[in-house]
């Protein structure tokens, strides 16, 4: 890692790094903007609220010492945005931040860097989001899963197996109307939604062969924190665990866990194939991300650089979305070839099985997602899957 990368993780902002403020942003409501606690965050046990509250004591000293100095508020240089993600730099969401960065830069002529942190070199994925909330980095790309727990239920709706029958379906909806409303509620939380990115569908894997239901049958099985995919797995008599994305190879080698899901990208890149055994490609269910930011950094950036961003995003998505389609379908292939892994398509009758354990979570999560919300889906995409 580098030494900024180091820097950082020890506080989120390195002495050698420029702040940058709103030409209108006064000293005095600065100072208390570092000082001034988030409402919205959750503490973890983790740590990263320790390392970003230094960092909040930094800021708030480096303003007073700007008052005492007399020097100007607003640094010469470019916009320095921080993105951070948990994705492999080999993978298609880091390949899609790339391609993002080159735009980005290009459009602002160089008056914006964006420094891309891949890998959880800054934060892992339960600390991310609240590095963004307190400002310790600008952009991230989170999987959609992560806003339940952060308080905004609606956005698990994309948890439920079996919701949509392709990526055709899909797009109705991360491209539509339900799409951005469901951004538009990032705000609350101090954030703005900007865009979707696809990661792909998901399998079951294991060290045992997957034929059906019963075979998931007293497994403990790794799941990102959702209170969907974790009622998913004990529909299927599955032990759920809630593990951080960075740990899953370490529990799966282990044998903390027995299993996961995730999609072919995700499993190749994170050589989760090295340690199990067997896969079924049910596609059961959605991964994807949303690219968002800080909503008062992003509001406080001149209007004309703000544009330029919008614009690197929105051309930025099909490339992210052609991407892990690609990725997906030629990691699938490696891993065949690799033999360490044997890979089982569901026969007709075997696939009907498995919707008919999942697809109840539709009705027994509705609750939780909104009612409304899930026939919205099954009206814009024309897919009702049967419940019961």
């Amino acid at each position: 890692m580098s030494g900024s990368g180091r820097s950082a993780r020890r506080g989120g902002i390195s002495l050698g790094w420029r702040v940058w403020t709103p030409a209108f942003a006064g000293v005095t409501s600065c100072i208390a903007e570092a000082a001034r606690p988030n409402l919205n965050v959750t503490p973890l046990k983790s740590g990263v609220q320790t390392r970003l509250r230094n960092a909040r004591g930094f800021l708030l000293l480096a303003f007073a010492a700007l008052v005492l100095t007399g020097a100007p508020l607003h640094a010469a240089g470019p916009i320095v945005i921080k993105f951070s993600h948990v994705a492999a730099p080999q993978a298609h969401k880091s390949r899609a931040a790339e391609h993002f960065k080159t735009l980005a830069e290009r459009y602002t002529d160089g008056r914006v860097r964006i420094e891309l942190y891949p890998n959880s070199q800054l934060y892992k994925d339960k600390e991310e989001l609240e590095a963004l909330q307190l400002g310790a980095v600008q952009m991230l790309a989170p999987s959609v899963s992560k806003f339940g727990p952060l308080g905004i239920k609606a956005f698990e709706v994309f948890d439920l197996p079996y919701i949509f029958a392709g990526y055709d379906e899909l797009s109705k909806v991360t491209e539509g109307e339900i799409g951005r409303e469901l951004l538009d509620r990032l705000k609350s939380k101090g954030l703005v939604g900007l865009a979707y990115w696809n990661n792909g569908f998901k399998i079951l894997s294991a060290h045992s062969p997957l034929y059906g239901p019963d075979d998931v049958l007293g497994l403990k099985m790794r799941i990102q924190a959702s209170k969907v995919i974790e009622a998913q797995m004990w529909a299927l008599g599955a032990l759920p665990q809630a593990l951080a994305f960075s740990e899953a190879y370490q529990a799966l080698s282990s044998g903390v866990v027995d299993g996961t899901e995730n999609t072919p990208a995700n499993m190749y890149n994170q050589k989760m194939y090295e340690v199990q055994k067997h896969a079924t490609l049910t596609n059961h269910g959605y991964l994807g991300y949303a690219v968002i930011s800080n909503d008062k950094f992003w509001s406080g950036l001149p209007a004309d650089i703000r544009a330029s961003l919008e614009r690197a995003i929105a051309e930025t998505t099909p490339v992210a979305n052609k991407l892990a389609l690609e990725e997906n379908e030629h990691a699938l292939d490696e891993m065949r070839r690799s033999g360490k892994t044997t890979f089982h398509e569901p026969a007709p009758e075997e696939r009907a099985a498995w919707m008919a354990a999942l697809l109840p979570v539709h009705d027994e999560m509705a609750s939780r997602v909104g009612r409304d919300l899930i026939d919205r889906i099954y009206a814009v995409t024309g897919h009702k899957p049967p419940t019961q």
